[in-house]
């Protein structure tokens, strides 16, 4: 009689496994190393069973993106103020983005096709209607606090104040740059959730002056 091997069932992969999977290569090796192979090492599997869940890179993109949202509670956002509520809500994703530094770019290209992202979106639209925004004037008022809150975590991640470029800056000839070499000597002391934070409540001054007709 022939004895016949009986093999393993294939492992079930969620959703949520694969984003994880995912977000643990980027965090190790940068996102310029995530790819199906990649991620299937992650989880143990082959390259092939992996396909049986998602179509390949773009959706595990949009899989990172939705788990990195998700992070970013709307639900916190409980100040009675419209700003303190938009502060809060861009602290919400700051905080989950900044865990995550190299998933910067990813975000920028999908954030738009994330349902977690949708929420996060919704609920800072809400503030600035309750404060008044509408049309054009929310439209704008939105995008530059989207530009805002990504733009800030992309130079804390690449151009940081207490890094190699400040200190480049810092080293040049103060009788050629005085304002340049002096600003770079100060910016170390600077962290980077104080910029943020001061950055943000700059922005907001500019969107409560356009309220009061200031702007536009």
């Amino acid at each position: 009689m022939y004895a016949y091997k009986v093999m393993p069932r294939p492992r079930s992969l969620s959703h949520a496994a694969i984003a994880a999977a995912a977000l643990a290569v980027i965090d190790r090796d940068g996102l310029g190393a995530l790819s199906m192979r990649a991620v299937a090492a992650q989880l143990g599997v082959g390259v092939m069973a992996l396909y049986r869940y998602v179509a390949g890179r773009q959706e595990i993109e949009l899989l990172v993106t939705d788990l990195i949202f998700d992070a970013a509670d709307p639900s916190a956002a409980q100040s009675p103020g419209w700003q303190e509520q938009v502060m809060e809500l861009a602290w919400q994703a700051r905080m989950a983005i900044a865990a995550h530094p190299a998933v910067v770019p990813l975000l920028l290209a999908n954030h738009q096709s994330s349902p977690s992202a949708w929420r996060w979106l919704e609920a800072m639209l809400g503030a600035l209607t309750r404060a008044g925004f509408t049309g054009q004037q929310r439209i704008i008022a939105f995008r530059c606090l989207i530009a805002y809150v990504l733009g800030a975590l992309l130079n804390e991640s690449f151009m940081p104040l207490a890094g190699a470029g400040t200190a480049a800056l810092a080293a040049l000839s103060p009788a050629a740059f005085p304002l340049a070499a002096e600003t770079a000597r100060q910016a170390p002391t600077v962290t980077p959730e104080h910029e943020f934070r001061q950055g943000l409540a700059i922005l907001l001054q500019g969107l409560s002056a356009s309220l009061a007709g200031s702007v536009f």
